[in-house]
């Protein structure tokens, strides 16, 4: 999945060329984007459609999850005004309590399904680990492959994709356990962050420093507040600022909660968080070499990155992409920031 780096090009490329099947999205504007650089791999669309969008969807997209009779309905109407066929996977319920079907109900969708003209049911998939946190088990995939089996006794047609779910699946996928009719899994986080989304470990063999955020100092200095002097309430507030001897120094970079989810940055060695607002990070740091105009670096997870990638004032650096004309963010130039 390319939806954490806004769709990409060159990152979405560059999981290609490492062996991933096709590409999912979440938005389509970041489908667009990808379609509009020439790609012209297979792209699922994995959040479900909107109504006002399901020309366009079936437009650039190869197939999309759905939960939503509507929804399959209009997408089969818009399939049909342009000649085609748009595939379709069904989202079942098993635990997570976001999208999905529930399972006593997902022959009766799928039969729904089949009897539209326009569309082609595809598959079926499940969810683990974003809402409600629960980590994804060899029951449930027993139970996802016996869900895949009775749909097609049920209704007749063969599921080409049982997708089993997304990076939290990855310990289960190396494991000596049969996958059974499990095919397909999400894989975003793992990919781009070299971790498990429900422990945040290593995965062996993968690297957690590939993506670094880059913060500029714009004040480096030491502030120790004195007690609000007064004797009412109604008189003037005065601050006395005072040195303080202590080595800790306290600066602030330019970037804030607007930018990136800061609970998401791991601090470097030496510094400790000591405040954060929409524009400003105040660190506390041991480190006797920072200026006004040093850089500082952090290791994000998920949910940072997400929000860096997206956020319009972060300039995106890509060591050895090709082509070196794909680097540059749809925002245009930005200052202070680089996700590199």
């Amino acid at each position: 999945m390319n939806k954490a780096v806004c769709g990409h090009p060159a990152i979405a490329q560059a999981m290609l060329d490492g062996g991933a099947a096709g590409l999912a999205e979440a938005r389509l504007s970041n489908v667009k984007r990808l379609r509009q650089t020439g790609m012209t791999c297979p792209i699922t669309l994995i959040r479900t459609p909107m109504l006002s969008q399901v020309d366009e969807v079936v437009q650039v997209c190869d197939a999309s999850y759905n939960t939503e009779i509507s929804v399959i309905a209009a997408l089969a109407s818009a399939a049909l005004r342009q000649n085609t066929a748009h595939g379709i996977i069904l989202m079942v319920e098993l635990g997570d309590l976001r999208e999905g079907i529930m399972p006593q109900d997902i022959g009766y969708v799928v039969q729904q399904v089949v009897d539209m003209h326009g569309v082609a049911l595809k598959g079926i998939g499940a969810n683990f680990a974003c809402l409600s946190g629960m980590a994804p088990s060899a029951t449930k995939m027993q139970a996802l492959t016996a869900l895949a089996n009775e749909v097609e006794g049920q209704c007749g047609p063969f599921l080409e994709t049982v997708s089993g779910g997304n990076s939290a699946n990855l310990p289960w996928a190396f494991s000596a356990r049969a996958t059974g009719r499990i095919n397909d899994l999400r894989l975003g986080e793992a990919i781009l962050l070299g971790v498990d989304p429900v422990t945040q470990e290593q995965i062996g063999g993968l690297y957690r420093d590939t993506f670094t955020l880059v913060a500029e100092v714009i004040e480096i200095g030491t502030k120790t507040v004195t007690p609000l002097l007064g004797n009412a309430d109604h008189a003037p507030a005065i601050i006395r600022l005072v040195p303080t001897t202590s080595e800790t120094t306290r600066i602030i970079l330019a970037l804030g909660n607007q930018d990136v989810d800061v609970e998401g940055l791991s601090m470097p060695a030496g510094s400790t968080l000591i405040g954060v607002t929409s524009d400003h990070l105040v660190i506390g740091t041991t480190d006797q070499k920072l200026r006004v105009g040093s850089e500082m670096r952090f290791r994000m997870n998920y949910s940072a990155l997400m929000r860096a990638m997206a956020a319009p004032d972060i300039q995106t650096n890509l060591h050895n992409d090709r082509p070196r004309s794909q680097v540059n963010d749809a925002h245009g130039p930005k200052k202070h920031m680089a996700l590199v």
